[in-house]
């Protein structure tokens, strides 16, 4: 199933893939992907689901939205996150073999994210 309305994935899928801008961003259990996310644009898809309980948004972009045609050097999200550093404008983001508890996820930075998420939460 694809779909951009997270709020029906989460309760229609076992598994879940991230993509921005065409590529896999993060991958996994449905479970650990909404409870941890650990890419900052998993992080805002998120946030962007409409919940009267919560009470603050898990995250937020800002930036310019690329040309998909003409995607940018480095992480394709690096203009719009808010952890990246120059050299991820040059440089990919590691392979999606990264892992974070039982999900993978394309991003230099996503262990230091995911336990921002955790200890958020507690």
């Amino acid at each position: 199933m694809i779909s951009h309305d997270l709020g029906v994935v989460e309760h229609m899928s076992d598994r879940v893939a991230v993509m921005y801008l065409g590529r896999i961003v993060e991958n996994g259990d449905w479970r650990e992907i909404f409870e941890r996310p650990a890419h900052p644009y998993t992080q805002a898809l998120i946030a962007a689901i409409p919940d009267p309980l919560r009470h603050a948004p898990l995250a937020t972009t800002g930036g310019d939205l690329p040309n998909p045609l003409n995607p940018p050097n480095g992480c394709a999200f690096s203009p719009r996150c808010r952890y990246a550093v120059d050299v991820w404008r040059r440089e990919p983001g590691p392979s999606l073999e990264t892992r974070v508890d039982a999900h993978a996820v394309r991003c230099w930075r996503s262990e230091e994210i995911a336990g921002r998420m955790a200890l958020a939460s507690t």
